[in-house]
């Protein structure tokens, strides 16, 4: 419709007249805007602001790399389905029924099945391992030592089987643990005080001064020589295959003790050498001289320079011929392996290892077993075959005549004489101490609110570098089960010249433990790295979520595209209970970007099992 009476010319006029006023108000807006609004980073601050929690300054989590992001852009799954019941105990690796569905051929002479065999991808058991109807969060430490909730291991054979050598009783819904076990029926502590006799240590004390920390339990029930040496500030690893008495590894760490699944077999143990000064074995039922005692060689490995191997078993005293074969054959082993007896009473013999090389070359030319190639990396574990050769000392370690260690605690903040075989030097090492003090001090700050008394226990550092994190927890009443990635795998040896235990693995796998393990997992620097080795993180964090405890913590430390793609995932993985994000002060070992994630997984309801 036409404006009738008004000229063309006026309109035009107004309608300018309009637009430059709109002009000059938006421009207004503009100038008092940015005068009063929040200012945006300029190009010299790089938007590094304060952090709340901490007070340094990190970056802030809204101006994110966007192009970062996209390039990450992994698909989050809405839900992801809870496995059936029956799974409850799956362990991916080491499950038998795998070895039959699959066909694997495996020597059960060698222990070949009781090794990890893991699933292809196709076989991959992509849901929430449910716990057993009636799970409780678990008693705390240290009164779970002695006893656990039934309904968590609902397995009672072993309290029937081993009802006179006093490893467990069912008492009501838990199991008690009285401490005896297959040779010390009257208590552990009893027996770790006969060894330390035996040994002439002062006070009847098995740490010797705090020279005597790491040990190598082979064979070891529910773990009850381990558990009555933590007093004495000795740490073991309590070792046995998922065997006939399947669920004795799940007790042990039920109860709050260091302990893992693995077998004597045909690999190496995951462990670096001269990680141990004693290796125990009470009636542990393995033959040593088998292969022409390549068991035997895979401990000489293990212990350090002048370590102590106790054999408790009818093989170390029976008169019987069969017997006193076996031990006659082992002597002589032993002999010309070098070790030596030190002490020999009733049905428990302690031999030690040689402090240098001198007596291996003194042996007669020819003489075996031969002593292995220099070629060969005694530190190198990952699904390497065990070696029927000794592994001599370095020639540094040939001269000093022991590992150059500190006793007990000092070790833990020493600088290890093996930091300069990886390069690193003592400085580093220190510095790498102190900033982990600084970093858990910061962890258990942002956790306060929601942490209890004794709720954390087990521990796992999935990407350990030097022990810096375990370490720092050393006034804790935790242990650590520090986790060398096997690109990583050298700087365990730095793990336990400090008094720690630990492992190495592929995080591509899953890893050899029961579900429900730990009480928290620590991830620094991991599951980013872990997509640059072509595997997936999805993968990864359905695996954490197997081995944490219903109410459990994980802390993850790692770039803010992965730390934003766990954020989306936690609530398919029902670990939205409660959450932290803050971008950590910078330090020493900080990278350019970097965030911490701390989630507590939900404790676990009655979702219903959908596969």
């Amino acid at each position: 419709m036409k404006n009738r009476g008004v000229p063309a010319s006026q309109v035009t006029v107004v309608k300018y007249t309009l637009i430059g006023a709109i002009a000059v108000l938006g421009l207004v807006c503009l100038y008092y805007g940015s005068a009063f609004a929040p200012s945006l980073p300029r190009s010299d601050d790089d938007g590094v602001v304060a952090d709340p929690f901490t007070g340094g300054l990190v970056r802030r989590p809204d101006l994110l790399d966007v192009s970062e992001d996209n390039e990450h852009n992994h698909h989050v799954p809405k839900s992801i389905p809870v496995c059936d019941m029956k799974f409850s105990e799956l362990i991916p690796c080491l499950d038998r029924n795998l070895i039959y569905q699959l066909k694997i051929k495996v020597n059960m002479t060698l222990m070949e099945h009781y090794e990890r065999h893991c699933p292809p991808p196709v076989r991959r058991f992509n849901c929430l391992i449910p716990p057993p109807i009636g799970y409780k969060i678990p008693i705390r430490w240290p009164e779970s030592r002695d006893e656990v909730w039934k309904a968590n291991i609902p397995h009672t054979h072993l309290a029937q089987e081993k009802s006179d050598q006093n490893w467990m009783v069912v008492n009501g819904d838990k199991i008690n643990f009285p401490g005896g076990g297959t040779h010390f029926h009257d208590g552990a502590d009893k027996y770790i005080i006969a060894l330390a006799k035996m040994l002439k240590f002062p006070g009847d004390k098995l740490h010797n001064h705090g020279n005597i920390r790491n040990v190598l339990d082979v064979g070891c029930g529910v773990a009850s020589f381990g558990a009555y040496l933590l007093p004495l500030d000795i740490i073991a690893m309590s070792l046995a295959p998922n065997d006939v008495h399947e669920n004795q590894i799940q007790f042990a760490l039920e109860r709050g003790i260091p302990a893992a699944l693995g077998v004597l077999g045909t690999k190496r143990l995951p462990y670096p050498s001269r990680s141990f000064e004693l290796a125990h074995c009470s009636r542990c039922r393995i033959d040593w001289l088998q292969r022409d005692g390549i068991l035997l060689l895979e401990l000489d490995r293990l212990l350090r320079p002048g370590g102590y191997f106790v054999l408790s078993s009818p093989e170390a005293y029976a008169n019987d011929p069969e017997n006193r074969r076996i031990w006659n054959s082992m002597y002589d082993l032993l002999r010309r392996m070098c070790w030596r007896v030190v002490s020999k009473r009733d049905q428990t013999v302690i031999w030690a290892k040689p402090l240098s090389n001198s007596c291996y070359m003194k042996r007669a030319r020819g003489a075996l077993p031969t002593l292995c190639s220099s070629e060969d990396d005694p530190d190198a574990t990952w699904n390497v075959p065990m070696k029927t050769c000794i592994t001599p000392y370095s020639p540094k370690m040939h001269h000093e005549k022991g590992s150059g260690l500190a006793p007990w605690p000092q070790r833990l903040t020493a600088a290890s004489p093996r930091l300069e075989e990886l390069g690193i030097t003592s400085q580093q090492f220190l510095e790498d101490t102190s900033v982990w003090n600084y970093r858990v001090g910061d962890y258990w700050k942002q956790m306060r609110s929601v942490l209890q008394r004794n709720s954390i226990r087990n521990v796992m550092d999935m990407n350990s570098n030097l022990g810096g994190f375990a370490a720092a927890l050393k006034d804790k009443d935790m242990w650590v089960m520090n986790v060398a990635p096997v690109n990583a795998s050298k700087k365990l040896s730095i793990i336990y010249d400090r008094g720690l235990i630990g492992t190495v693995h592929d995080w591509c796998e899953a890893f050899s433990t029961y579900p429900r393990t730990y009480d928290l997992l620590h991830a620094s620097a991991l599951l980013s790295e872990i997509e640059k080795n072509g595997c997936g993180a999805a993968d990864l964090l359905i695996e954490m979520d197997r081995i944490l405890r219903p109410g459990g913590f994980v802390i993850i430390r790692d770039k803010p595209w992965m730390i934003n793609y766990v954020q989306k995932f936690k609530i398919a993985l029902r670990w939205d209970g409660w959450f932290s994000e803050v971008g950590p002060r910078p330090d020493a070992l900080s990278w350019e970007e970097e965030r911490v994630l701390i989630i507590r997984k939900k404790p676990w309801t009655d979702w219903s099992v959908t596969m």
